[in-house]
């Protein structure tokens, strides 16, 4: 115990292997549905969703170990959702190509990954956005995640004339995550330990007896094999040669590139890790980042990236590398336990999601509100992840107005040469998504 405390600077972080474990279990119970969701989203463009079970389970696990050894930070990774998405609806089934081909436009992607990683050009860009910016994208996060449990838990839904309404009482499933969430703040007013996971428990306790939640009937289960898609991305890199899929491949890229920069900046803003404005070991958490990528398409999985439920787990306390390694560890034990996951359905984590949105909305008080050059970009950048349902595209709306308001206020000198990379880099890729 004493080299792990010593390993991950436990005593200087305040922290505990205790509270790590914790942290870890939250976090991953958080982020646990992606084990079912990613095989069905994956699925349709025509891979095994047995394959894709255990292939999401183990490019998670290697790269939340691979980030907790590596960058010592509390901050888990998965197959994202949205790029997923992208891959099967657009790349497989909208323009008809092969999930071979397009796990294979996922490699290259992450093979430039790496290469503008080690040029530290990531990381120059995270020390370059701002202090106030920084403050504004980890609390958009937390309303994006506030937004994705409020859905998740039927609390509201999508509306024809109002694009989203309150969610009916009728549905008893709503009824989970509203005994959850009162159990949940309740428990964190009154300073209990592990409150977020003591609500989830009691969620799922009460979805079973209202008959909601179906109890598992075996406990056990063997992991499937990934051999129907393991390596297919290396086989077919062949067929990256037309300019479709080089757009491809920077769409997988750009994507990846923000949605992930933007949610390390957030959790480390919110785990109170960041120094003088900056990220420290900003270049090995993006190492990890990246290196997970590459390593999930020769699996045979979509982009992997930081996961915005680690603030779950840094709500309850992670503060180290120690946090992602337990995260890691869960998912390589939940290949033959999933049968058990299914008793944490979205309206059981949905809770924890919504709190960790409070929590992060705190770095609110932190902006300039009254200063309205930096006021706009910032309310945009809040205002356009959950909106937009996209990390990097609320970020672009900040980055993009972020040079004009400063003109504005006659503050043009403050802008950094690499903002305005920036500015330029979000154009292009607003244009190439919107075109």
């Amino acid at each position: 115990m004493n080299s792990i405390s010593r390993f991950f600077h436990l005593k200087e972080n305040q922290t505990s292997v205790k509270t790590e474990l914790l942290a870890g279990l939250t976090t991953f119970v958080s982020m646990s549905y992606i084990l079912f969701v990613n095989p069905n989203v994956l699925g349709a463009s025509g891979m095994d969703k047995g394959a894709l079970f255990t292939t999401t389970a183990l490019a998670s696990a290697f790269t939340c170990i691979v980030m907790g050894v590596l960058a010592n930070y509390p901050i888990a990774s998965a197959p994202t959702l949205g790029l997923n998405a992208f891959f099967t609806y657009t790349v497989c089934l909208g323009m008809h190509v092969s999930w071979e081909t397009a796990l294979a436009a996922v490699l290259v992607a992450s093979i430039l990954f790496i290469i503008l990683t080690a040029f530290k050009l990531r990381e120059k860009i995270i020390d370059a956005i701002p202090t106030d910016l920084k403050y504004a994208i980890s609390a958009g996060i937390g309303l994006f995640i506030a937004f994705i449990g409020l859905q998740g838990s039927g609390l509201i839904q999508k509306s024809a004339s109002t694009l989203v309404t309150v969610g009916t009482l009728k549905n008893p499933l709503v009824w989970i995550t509203i005994f959850g969430l009162l159990v949940t703040v309740m428990l964190m007013i009154a300073n209990v330990p592990g409150a977020m996971f003591i609500g989830m428990i009691a969620a799922a306790i009460f979805g079973i007896a209202i008959g909601q939640i179906k109890m598992p009937t075996q406990v056990i289960s063997a992991a499937p094999s990934i051999s129907p898609i393991f390596g297919q991305a290396v086989l077919h890199i062949g067929d990256i040669n037309t300019v479709q899929m080089w757009i491809i491949v920077l769409t997988f890229l750009l994507v990846t590139f923000f949605d992930t920069t933007g949610t390390l900046i957030g959790l480390v803003q919110q785990a109170g890790l960041m120094k003088d404005g900056k990220m420290p070991r900003a270049g090995r958490a993006l190492s990890a980042d990246s290196s997970g990528m590459a390593v999930g398409a020769v699996l045979g999985t979509s982009p992997v990236g930081a996961f915005v439920e680690s603030s779950a787990g840094i709500a309850v306390g992670g503060r180290t590398g120690l946090t992602a390694v337990f995260v890691g560890i869960f998912f390589l034990i939940s290949m033959i336990f999933s049968p058990i996951l299914s008793v944490f359905t979205t309206q059981v984590t949905a809770p924890a999601l919504i709190i960790v949105g409070v929590l992060m909305a705190e770095n609110l008080a932190h902006v300039h509100w009254t200063k309205l050059e930096i006021a706009i970009p910032c309310f945009l950048i809040v205002i356009g992840m959950p909106l937009t349902y996209s990390i990097s595209d609320g970020l672009a709306w900040g980055v993009i107005v972020y040079p004009f308001t400063l003109i504005a206020a006659k503050r043009f000198k403050e802008i950094t040469p690499m903002m305005w990379i920036l500015f330029v880099i979000f154009i292009i890729y607003m244009l190439v998504l919107n075109i």
